[in-house]
């Protein structure tokens, strides 16, 4: 049988790309492959499960220092296993004949250069982006979205590229009873007469499109008829809760990064997610697994899931604020038609759990690869 080399930053059980490599790690192991991790961080229950971790260092933490010492172990390690099936994640690592993962397309969206450093990373970016999936024999997307992307912006094969559309965790992710949204919406102390809304995303990362959020509750001011999670870390906590203070928001409560996402979730009426460019979206398919509506631009991948009668949950502009307030109070009094398509997806989506994401790649890559 051959051993499998998979190659990605972290295989821990938080965030999208990190949670589904963790999930086809563990559905190897459970089948008795032969499992190598070459990674900064692994979960212990792969440790304890039997993969063999070739564990990189990353040095001051940074994962842009990092990045070259995964690329050459990945390749060192992919020469050592010879006949291996080796996976990788985008430009992280660039093995000849190996299957990319995409989970992100960097040449799809330019961020604001905000310094030296940014701009290195960039280009740097481009460059092992674009000879990571050069070199792969077989591409696989997380969305149509993404899959447009590599072909038009990266001129990848049509027949080379799949799409596998990511899980979630049924358990955590599923709708509310009234006594756990009680406890929940208690346990943040929110207003029981008031509606609440959340916000999943990095602060100081304008894809996100937190300050838009920002905006829109801003020009509500006392008016706004929610209140609001915002569940995010980065170097601009501090000063967006400044400014919120400052404008007398003082329904907008700023939770950090938290690892009971569902909580939060199951306390609120909506999410709200303008993303200037998101592949995929993993949040908002949370969200909607709870059974919220979640308002979400209407080019990231998440929202091609989306059924026609839930078309006023997307926004055609993620940048305009004033788009975001015009839909909130639509999204919150769903007529009763849209109420059960919101239920039959979320309840589609629940179906698909990370053992099957992890099942549809296996069969994917030993069809193809």
């Amino acid at each position: 049988m051959r051993p499998w080399l998979l190659v990605s930053g972290d295989f821990v059980t938080t965030g999208g790309q990190d949670r589904a490599n963790h999930a086809l790690a563990r559905a190897l192991l459970a089948r008795g492959d032969e499992v190598h991790l070459v990674a900064h961080r692994v979960a212990p229950d792969l440790r304890a499960a039997g993969a063999v971790v070739h564990e990189v260092s990353k040095p001051g933490g940074s994962y842009f220092l990092g990045e070259p010492l995964l690329d050459r172990s990945g390749r060192r390690w992919a020469r050592r296993l010879g006949g291996a099936r080796v996976v990788v994640n985008g430009g992280g690592c660039a093995v000849p004949g190996a299957i990319n993962w995409v989970h992100y397309v960097h040449r799809a969206y330019a961020p604001p250069a905000a310094g030296l450093k940014a701009r290195l990373q960039r280009g740097r970016a481009l460059r092992r982006e674009r000879e990571a999936i050069g070199a792969a024999r077989l591409v696989i997307a997380n969305s149509r979205r993404t899959r447009r992307d590599l072909i038009t912006l990266l001129g990848t094969p049509p027949e080379r590229v799949e799409v596998v559309y990511l899980g979630v965790d049924p358990q955590r992710f599923r709708p509310a009873d009234a006594e756990e949204r009680r406890s929940a919406r208690a346990a943040l102390g929110w207003d029981p007469e008031r509606q609440g809304a959340a916000f999943v995303g990095g602060l100081a990362d304008r894809r996100k499109g937190f300050d838009v959020v920002f905006r829109a509750w801003s020009r509500l001011g006392a008016r706004a008829p929610l209140e609001l999670a915002v569940l995010g870390e980065g170097p601009l906590r501090a000063r967006w809760e400044e400014r919120a203070r400052a404008a007398g928001l003082r329904g907008m409560r700023f939770l950090g990064k938290r690892g009971d996402v569902e909580q939060v979730l199951r306390a609120s009426d909506l999410l709200v997610a303008p993303t200037r460019y998101e592949p995929y979206g993993l949040a908002v398919h949370e969200a909607l697994c709870c059974g919220l509506p979640a308002l979400v631009s209407r080019g990231a991948g998440v929202a091609e899931r989306y059924p026609r009668a839930l078309s006023g949950l997307l926004l055609d502009d993620p940048r305009s604020a004033s788009e975001l307030v015009r839909r909130l109070e639509p999204a919150l009094a769903l007529r009763e038609s849209q109420r059960a398509e919101l239920d039959a997806l979320g309840a589609r989506l629940r179906a698909r759990s990370w053992e099957q994401v992890a099942e549809d790649l296996i069969e994917t890559i030993e069809a193809r690869a």
